[in-house]
């Protein structure tokens, strides 16, 4: 058999962090486990060493259709290649939009360091013709599931530059306020006795004001991994901004990365860390669960002051039992308002048909989008005001079948 070295085993390390570096779950240990496999299989067939490869790195259904593209692209001989990114080879038929930006994706990772070959003039004008005006306009309407690696590093530093809400409610406490409209004969009475008992002046005090907490909780499922991924780059903004973040993952249990985004401003040193304390990524869902142990453990700690909750979910838990519906409605009790955020909602023909989504649905304030940078601005203003009729989960319920 023979043994697996020199160049392969760099080109495995190299075809591994292209993996990576186009959005696929590949670390250090996966790239070892690719190298071991070929080693025991031999290179005798390429259908072989491509199926030793799928089955180290591709751990999601969706990567499925990236690593197919990434292997056709890097596996051939180098002219051929380069004569196919020049021409712009038509892909396989499937899925177009799908399959289109997973291999954009892979492409850019593949060649981030590599000077682009002298274009004709016509291929040129249709790249400068795409960098208008309302390309910006696009990008902020585009899908985070399918933007490109460069896409995803623009999203997240067009996130960082978001002003982020900093909205002061009034809390039951009252402090001193010239400008109150709430007599305070105590403080008057103490000023009094200060002055001698000689003089009385009225003082007058009014609420105390304060930021409520904001609390997160994030499905990192498969079907839900890119948005939370994005979405945690929000909230480590938020969490720099001042504003107390409490920020929970979840996906078959619950983790609290909360000191993780709060301990460094540098965004993707903070991700890095809470994925490192998340062992469930891209795991299945048990919301029903996840929101028991949160309320069990976590809602006296985190809940205080009226926090605003946001639950980032699709909604679409395997096994519905009651616990869901009861442990959301203790929640919605314990919160100031409730918001959830559901990727779904991206598609114009969508309907509250799911069983988990409809156990939900009475429960939450407010029901809304995540998927693009619009989306995210438009929760930045969400949470700056009281409620919006478009975001009323009563639109839903009244459509959802007895």
């Amino acid at each position: 058999m023979p043994e697996v070295g020199g160049h392969l085993a760099e080109n495995i390390a190299y075809f591994g962090r292209a993996l990576r570096t186009a959005g696929m779950s590949v670390g250090p240990g996966a790239m070892l486990d690719a190298v071991e496999a070929v080693e025991t299989i031999g290179i005798g067939h390429r259908d072989e060493f491509r199926a030793a490869l799928e089955a180290v790195f591709v751990k999601r259904r969706q990567d499925a259709e990236m690593f197919d593209q990434a292997f056709r692209l890097f596996w051939r001989r180098r002219a051929l290649l380069e004569k196919m990114m020049a021409t712009m080879m038509p892909i396989a038929p499937g899925d177009p939009s799908n399959r289109e930006e997973a291999l954009r994706r892979i492409t850019e990772a593949l060649f981030a360091d590599r000077k682009p070959e002298e274009a004709p003039e016509r291929e040129r004008i249709d790249v400068d013709s795409r960098l208008t005006v309302s390309d910006i306009e696009v990008f902020r309407a585009r899908d985070f599931d399918q933007m490109s690696a460069a896409e995803l590093a623009e999203a997240k530093k067009a996130i960082a530059r978001l002003e982020m809400p900093l909205t002061f409610v009034k809390t039951r406490r009252f402090l001193a306020d010239p400008h109150g409209h709430r007599a305070d004969p105590r403080a008057a009475m103490r000023a009094s006795l200060r002055a001698g008992g000689d003089a009385f002046e009225l003082k007058f005090r009014a609420r105390a004001e304060k930021v409520p907490p904001l609390v997160a909780l994030c499905d990192i499922s498969g079907s839900m991994s890119q948005y939370s991924r994005i979405f945690l780059h929000f909230l480590h903004a938020l969490a720099q901004s001042g504003r107390r973040v409490s920020a929970f993952t979840f996906a078959t249990e619950l983790t609290n990365v909360s000191h993780a985004l709060r301990a460094t401003k540098d965004p993707d040193i903070a991700i890095r860390s809470a994925s490192k304390e998340v062992r469930d990524w891209d795991g299945g869902t048990r919301i029903g669960a996840t929101l028991e142990a949160y309320n069990k453990r976590w809602a006296r700690r985190t809940l205080s002051g009226g926090a605003i909750v946001l639950l980032i979910t699709d909604g679409l838990e395997r096994d519905v039992r009651p616990d869901l519906e009861r442990e959301l409605a203790r929640l919605k009790r314990s919160c100031r308002r409730l918001i959830w955020l559901n990727p779904l909602l991206r598609f114009d023909g969508f309907e509250a048909k799911a069983a988990g989504i409809r156990a939900m649905l009475p429960h939450v304030d407010e029901f809304r989008t995540l998927h693009n940078l619009n989306s995210i601005a438009d929760l930045c203003g969400a949470l700056s005001a009281s409620g919006s009729p478009a975001a009323d989960p009563r639109r839903y319920l009244k459509e959802m079948p007895r």
